[in-house]
């Protein structure tokens, strides 16, 4: 069964800019769930546009490791590196550009 035939249990999209980034949960073969983290970034290609994809799987027994790394690492730079930005800032402007993506993305 290829990847892209398994069952997708739950998906969160966020839009970022050009960047658009997907988390789906899909089931394995034995019935076990395993996460995709899909980065999508849209270029401007005739009259309209392509997406250039990457994509990252993540297993069941990496999830607690990798949410710590993560946030440690973004409390990191909002403390270490960046403590005088306000990152609710970029709240506002995300809601702004949610605007600019009138079409949906269609993944084949």
């Amino acid at each position: 069964m290829d990847e892209r035939d398994r069952e997708k249990i739950y998906s969160r999209r966020v839009r970022a800019g050009k960047r658009t980034y997907f988390f789906d949960v899909k089931s394995t073969r034995t019935n076990d769930y395993y996460l995709t983290i899909t980065e999508s970034r849209r270029h401007p290609q005739g009259d309209g546009f392509v997406y250039e994809k990457h994509k990252m799987f993540l297993y069941k027994e990496d999830f607690d490791k990798f949410v710590e790394a993560l946030q440690e690492t973004v409390a990191h730079v909002k403390t270490e590196l960046m403590p005088d930005v306000d990152f609710t800032q970029f709240n506002q402007r995300e809601r702004d550009e949610q605007d600019d993506f009138a079409s949906e993305l269609k993944w084949e």
